[in-house]
């Protein structure tokens, strides 16, 4: 059963809205991931936000924040391919047959060393490219797009290239996909701040129409309708038990809903009669 989103955005209260849902903000150059999350959460009042995947300060783009008991749902979201647009800046001057055939080594599977100010265990890792499409060049200025794996350095890709080719850089960045988030709906701080302004004077409509309900996890995984007696164990950490179901389901994760009414989101397991539990209960 799909799960009707514009209808839950519609017709949940903002309150709810606002602690189980979430913002696509376009991030500025300037401040961190992390100051942008926070400024979020101080702005709306709640005790925890939380973003999805870390942007370099002077990168900017889609920057998916996660608001109160959403959060707990990070890890399903975050780890999406993501599609950058940026520009490298040779050192030297190449042909351009040259630089293509030095991008295609870049494309697939690739190993990196995370840079040495990354927020993450400094080891050699693999990583996949799935594409890398040169868009345009002006001398040795290349405007690129790529869509790579969750967890994927483009500065160091840029540098990588251009230990190849005589030496390159990154020069811009900007991020316009993450998982199922793009720049379709897309709002900057300046966006957010007068949307708060026009909520604290009662006009709610603007700030209700850039929350995307944290529902939409329903178009990441798989969707059980739950028999309605059960919803009350259910939230007090009931694990799913064979004939719990409208109908016979195996996943690895999915997601339990009375109708449009998020319950959990479970994994499935092999325990006898019991078939799935549950990760994280909204209760």
């Amino acid at each position: 059963m799909q799960i009707n989103i514009s209808k839950v955005q519609n017709e949940k209260p903002i309150e709810e809205l606002l602690k189980f849902g979430v913002i696509n903000i376009d991030k500025p150059t300037g401040p961190t991931s992390f100051s942008v999350s926070n400024y979020i959460a101080k702005q709306l009042k709640l005790n925890k936000t939380s973003h999805m995947g870390t942007l370099d300060p002077q990168v900017t783009g889609i920057l998916p924040v996660l608001l109160g008991r959403a959060c707990r749902l990070s890890n399903y979201f975050m780890h999406k391919n993501k599609t950058y647009v940026g520009i490298m800046r040779l050192h030297k001057d190449i042909s351009d047959d040259t630089l293509c055939s030095v991008v295609k080594q870049f494309i697939g599977k690739i190993k990196q060393l995370p840079p040495v100010r990354s927020s993450v265990k400094r080891e050699v890792r693999e990583r996949d490219v799935i594409s890398f499409d040169i868009l345009e060049r002006e001398g040795k200025d290349v405007l690129f797009q790529t869509e790579v794996q969750a967890g994927t350095y483009i500065r160091k890709i840029c540098s990588d290239i251009g230990e190849k080719i005589g030496g390159a850089h990154m020069l811009e960045l900007r991020r316009t996909k993450a998982g199922i988030f793009d720049e379709s709906k897309i709002y900057t701080l300046y966006d957010f701040d007068k949307a708060i302004e026009e909520y604290k004077k009662g006009d709610e409509s603007t700030l209700r129409a850039m929350i995307v309900p944290a529902e939409i996890i329903s178009t990441l995984l798989p969707v059980v309708q739950i028999k309605k007696p059960l919803i009350k164990q259910l939230l007090t950490g009931k694990p799913l038990m064979k004939g719990d179901m409208e109908k016979s389901f195996e996943a690895e994760h999915f997601v339990v809903f009375d109708k449009d009414v998020f319950i959990g989101v479970y994994k499935g397991v092999n325990e006898g009669d019991i078939i799935a539990r549950a990760e994280f209960i909204f209760n």
